[in-house]
């Protein structure tokens, strides 16, 4: 990953990632479900980068 990408992902995806859990584990009847959503899009977005920018 080159500099501005990474940037990105220090500003703006993790602290967003981390408040999203904080949020979901506040919900006791649903927060494992909204977790493992989250999971799986974060999963499908790095690998939706990975495959647009060729692994560069």
């Amino acid at each position: 990953m080159n500099g501005p990408s990474m940037i990105f992902w220090a500003i703006f995806v993790l602290p967003l990632v981390a408040f999203l859990v904080w949020l979901m584990r506040q919900d006791k009847r649903k927060g494992k479900t909204g977790l493992v959503v989250l999971i799986i899009l974060v999963v499908v977005a790095i690998a939706y980068m990975y495959w647009k920018t060729g692994g560069q």
